[in-house]
């Protein structure tokens, strides 16, 4: 009698273990899909800018956003990482046949830049566009149903003026709110040779992290297609462009060289202001001159338009 039923009861065992199993091995392999694409080296990367970025200040509140867009190779070690079922397609309200199946990690909506190096799944997300190039979803990270920021639009075409111009070289499109580069905007006239030379005569390495100069635009509301139209427009000839009494943007072809334009623009910005304070009883600060530049520049084996 017990050997007639041993085999049931054994095979009730196994497909109960086999139960539990699974469900475990599904559990696992979530928490490793998220822990995987953390831990790779680009999205280290993308962390320790963001938390760079909130150290030197440069994000009060959830002001700020970063996008990346991801190379083939990091996105194949990425993909079998991807939510399923994969989301709906989102219209960008915009076109760019140019970034047509590309992937960006993007900060969320509303993300804190001091909180990102503590949860990144949270305040980081990977999002797909589609074969035309006018849509996305998303397919990894934004733990808690959030969204990329709502800058994703201005960001998209960014990266899609200095993919064309940089031949594809350029990844990272950092928006940050650096206070000396808003407080000269509030007392230097908004001219782009103006701010280019005042950048260049406060702190030589400008005229090597950026000897295009400086792009402006003009005073304009946040959240509308001609502030973005703006941006994208002069991302066309400059590596930085500053958003008076807002904030800044920078493009570059990887993170550090694009944190390291933004740390320049307010440094440089911020050894102007100092200067002009320590002189304010007298004319002004000693500036370098034109030819004092044109040498700098020579040294540097870069050309200016002064």
């Amino acid at each position: 009698m017990i050997g007639c039923f041993q085999p049931a009861y054994g095979e009730g065992i196994f497909m109960e273990s086999q139960s539990i199993f699974d469900r475990g091995v599904a559990k696992v392999k979530s928490v490793v899909s998220e822990m995987s694409i953390e831990q790779r080296d680009f999205m280290k990367a993308i962390v320790r800018c963001c938390n760079d970025g909130w150290l030197q200040g440069w994000h009060e509140s959830n002001g700020g956003n970063l996008s990346y867009r991801m190379s083939y190779d990091e996105l194949q070690t990425c993909r079998s990482y991807f939510a399923e079922p994969l989301g709906e397609w989102v219209p960008i309200g915009i076109r760019a046949a140019g970034l047509a199946g590309e992937h960006f990690v993007v900060t969320g909506a509303g993300a804190h830049f001091r909180n990102i190096a503590l949860d990144p799944i949270a305040g980081l997300g990977i999002v797909e566009i589609n074969q035309t190039g006018d849509a996305y979803r998303c397919v990894w990270g934004f733990r808690g149903g959030k969204q990329p920021t709502s800058e994703f639009s201005k960001h998209f075409m960014i990266h899609a003026v200095r993919k064309a111009v940089t031949k594809g070289t350029s990844r990272v499109v950092y928006h940050a709110h650096p206070a000396y580069v808003v407080a000269l905007s509030l007392v230097l006239p908004h001219d782009m040779k103006q701010w280019s030379r005042v950048l260049w005569q406060s702190l030589s390495e400008s005229i090597l992290m950026f000897p295009e100069g400086i792009g402006i635009v003009p005073k304009m509301a946040p959240g509308t297609t001609e502030i973005a139209d703006a941006i994208s427009k002069l991302f066309e000839s400059f590596s930085v462009v500053v958003w008076p009494h807002h904030g800044a943007f920078c493009s570059a072809d990887d993170l550090d060289a694009a944190f390291g334009l933004m740390h320049t623009v307010e440094k440089a910005a911020g050894i102007y202001l100092q200067a002009r304070m320590a002189k304010a009883d007298t004319v002004g600060p000693v500036l370098p001159t034109d030819d004092e530049l044109r040498a700098l520049a020579q040294s540097f084996g870069v050309e200016l338009e002064l």
